[in-house]
């Protein structure tokens, strides 16, 4: 439940930073780099990609100039939230030789909290997907997370590969948020609806000059997430997957998708809820000081499914099956909810352009009658 939606003009938006960094928050954001909107620390609004826009299919990924200033005018990147709060590599515990053994040093938890400003409703979904996983399993994740300041942006638009609809994540954020923002940009004019979504997101909301919302600011605001939802680049009928999916273990599509498949792993390096790691001891050349690292793994590579023998998915056709079925399928199972949240990340991302909507669907065809045999 929201508090009373209020309004915040452009030109004091670098007040919301300020009263984050005030707060003792780590302010992570959007930010050119390298062509390419991607998540780091930001500090001033010039941080932020101003006039920038994405343009994405598959396969492809191109910054173009948008004709105003938007701030958020963007669908999201490469990098998703999980690197902050699932880093990529991350040290798990230290050892020591000591005269009567090894003294064990768990990693402190002690780190800035973050706030993480311009989370789609998607990543919401994503960031909530990974609690479920990880709120009771990993200390280091839980560290990050209770303290992380969530500020949601709602979207404008959508990308070419985004199908948020689909999978009733977004575009527009309900929940899971401290503060919630829709960037308006009507008739000349630059500002913010802003809600609160938290105690702590209504005390951020107090410090900021902003003003009670009139019924043409929550007009503008419904006008903004409506015509992202009339924007989606794919579509995919949910319905029904994960036993469609079941049914279907042995279709002759996971061949045709397998011969174009390179089992790069870059569709789970940019998914924003899988989580599959591994973990490597390290040694000194003394033998008097051990690390274990954890790393981000993946369900593609040939080493991830092995085992004394072999691997258990040793092709290509049954490691995107099981990473495909995982996502979609079986993971209603373990958690309850689909893994995929609609973002599009696997679809831009990938060098060949496999689309897993147009595999869903492709499945999906070959089980209902055409032609004659209706």
């Amino acid at each position: 439940m929201t508090d009373t939606v209020r309004v915040l003009p452009r030109r004091d938006f670098h007040h919301l930073l300020t009263a984050l960094a005030g707060r003792g928050y780590c302010v992570v954001g959007p930010t050119l780099r390298d062509g390419a909107i991607v998540y780091d620390e930001i500090h001033t609004v010039s941080d932020l990609p101003e006039g920038w826009a994405d343009r994405q299919d598959g396969g492809t990924y191109r910054l173009e100039r948008r004709s105003d200033a938007a701030l958020f005018g963007y669908a999201v990147g490469p990098h998703s939230w999980k690197k902050f709060l699932f880093p990529p590599r991350a040290r798990l515990w230290q050892a020591d030789r000591q005269p009567q053994g090894f003294t064990l040093r768990a990693e402190p938890l002690d780190t800035p909290p973050y706030a993480f400003l311009g989370v789609r409703s998607c990543e919401l979904h994503a960031i909530a997907i990974q609690d479920k996983v990880f709120m009771d399993t990993d200390p280091q994740y839980r560290a990050h997370r209770e303290r992380a300041f969530l500020v949601a942006v709602n979207c404008g638009q959508a990308g070419g590969t985004c199908f948020c609809v689909s999978m009733n994540t977004g575009p527009r954020a309900e929940s899971g948020f401290d503060l919630s923002l829709t960037e308006i940009l009507e008739d000349g004019r630059h500002k913010f609806t802003v809600e609160a979504g938290s105690e702590r997101g209504r005390e951020v909301l107090q410090l900021l000059p902003a003003e009670d919302a009139g019924a043409a600011d929550l007009e503008a605001s419904a006008r903004c997430t409506a015509r992202a939802v009339q924007q989606m680049g794919r579509s995919m009928d949910a319905t029904g997957v994960p036993e469609l999916l079941a049914r279907n273990l042995e279709h002759p599509r996971w061949d045709e998708v397998a011969s174009r498949c390179l089992a790069c792993a870059n569709c789970t390096m940019a998914c924003p809820t899988c989580f599959c790691s591994t973990v490597e001891d390290t040694t000194d050349l003394t033998g008097d000081h051990a690390e274990r690292w954890r790393s981000w793994d993946s369900c593609f590579t040939m080493g991830f499914s092995l085992v004394h023998g072999g691997s258990v998915r040793s092709s290509t056709k049954s490691r995107y099956r099981q990473w495909l079925t995982h996502k979609l399928s079986t993971w209603h199972d373990q958690f309850g909810t689909s893994g995929c949240v609609g973002c599009g990340r696997c679809i831009t991302w990938c060098p060949v352009a496999i689309d897993l909507t147009q595999e869903v669907a492709a499945i999906r065809d070959s089980e209902e009658p055409h032609g004659n045999d209706r």
